[in-house]
């Protein structure tokens, strides 16, 4: 049985989650809120995170009632600020109990975790947050980055327009942008910008910054109608670089990953289109889409098995740090076995749910290089 803590603190949550084997055990997370209009600022964020990570630390472990044999915590990529208190921490702990240090890269933990929750074998992972937002699938034994945002993401574009709006930080800028959404029903034409598997959002964003409060003032449309408008012309175009990925790879499973990952909307429209290629959708609810330190751990884990771990002078930190192109060297022979515990995505049901497993799902690499342990049907 091998146990280990995760510590995440590369934006504005800070979490720590306890991995056994495939299980999680604890993961609780507190977030840092900027005022209404405002974004979150580094070095504000930074001090939130000290005031609460021993905090977490001492929660989690209670919680899991287990000894630990590693810990990791997140590298890169993020804020510079927030990042550091996860990497003196981890260093901190390391030292005190004499255990090794495993740092992991952001958007490998998202991944794992996603592919841990929901049991998907080989998707093409469509990772969308406030930072990232990257069409990701697995090729030559690693995993490799074939779309990306050519500006910027898609979670920050739909936070800065909550910005505009005014709309509330709590629980946060795009869940509200979600909600209000719902209730909008004109559409306004916004640009679709779309090259190849790229995608590009700053455009769009200053479209409607500069059309919103002239379009609300007229009386033609209302804040929910922009917000609607926002959400159904930046989702096409997630839904559009997918498809293309998926039929570029050959493959039938689509995972999507990252905060802006549990919003039910990008989930029914990105289903509509897998629906169509006989394919299948694998998400996760609010509890691992967003940052947490369990996806942390478990990319860890992963590591760990693997005989993964770095000295304290080099668990550092990075703001920028594309993982998924910089394989890892690792033993060809191999081998793990990893249980999901939850499925919290049913596909054919179209609903979310909590429920067991029945059968365990191997997992084996399949070369020498690899980024991490990935599965055997890649």
């Amino acid at each position: 049985m091998v146990c280990i803590l995760g510590i995440e603190g590369s934006a504005n949550k800070i979490g720590v989650g306890i991995i056994c084997d495939g299980e999680v055990l604890s993961n609780p997370r507190r977030t840092f809120h900027a005022p209404p209009g405002e974004g979150f600022r580094p070095t504000e964020t930074a001090v939130h995170h000290r005031q609460h990570i021993i905090q977490l630390v001492i929660e989690a472990l209670r919680i899991a009632k287990i000894e630990i044999d590693a810990i990791a915590y997140t590298k890169g990529p993020g804020m510079g600020a927030p990042l550091q208190v996860g990497a003196v921490i981890a260093r901190t702990l390391a030292q005190l109990w004499k255990k090794p240090v495993i740092p992991v890269n952001h958007c490998v933990g998202h991944i794992e975790m996603g592919r841990l929750i929901t049991g998907a074998k080989n998707p093409v992972i469509l990772y969308v947050s406030g930072g990232n937002t990257q069409v990701i699938s697995y090729l030559n034994q690693c995993y490799c980055i074939f779309g990306e945002t050519l500006d910027i993401a898609v979670g920050n574009c739909l936070d800065r327009f909550a910005r505009i709006l005014k709309l509330s930080n709590e629980p946060s800028p795009g869940y509200n942008i979600e909600q209000l959404a719902k209730k909008g029903s004109r559409f306004y034409p916004l640009p679709y910008v779309v090259k190849g598997m790229d995608i590009s959002l700053s455009g769009i964003l200053s479209h409607i910054e500069k059309e919103a409060p002239i379009l609300v003032k007229s009386g033609k449309f209302s804040d929910a109608d922009l917000c609607f408008s926002l959400q159904e012309t930046v989702f096409a175009m997630l839904v559009e670089i997918t498809e293309r990925a998926m039929a570029h790879c050959g493959s039938k499973e689509v995972l999507i990953v990252g905060g802006v990952g549990c919003n039910e909307r990008l989930q029914q429209m990105m289903n509509i289109m897998v629906n169509e290629r006989k394919a299948k959708l694998f998400a996760t609810d609010e509890r691992f889409c967003i940052d947490n330190g369990a996806m942390i751990a478990q990319a860890g884990w992963e590591m760990y098995n693997c005989g993964m771990n770095a000295p304290i002078k080099e668990c550092t930190y990075t703001q920028r740090w594309n993982n998924p192109n910089n394989p890892i060297k690792m033993d060809d022979k191999f081998g793990i076995k990893c249980i999901p515990t939850m499925v919290v995505f049913d596909v054919e049901k179209g609903c979310v749910g909590k429920e067991k497993l029945d059968k365990d799902e191997d997992f084996m690499d399949s070369g020498n290089v690899v980024s991490f342990i990935v599965s055997s049907t890649y």
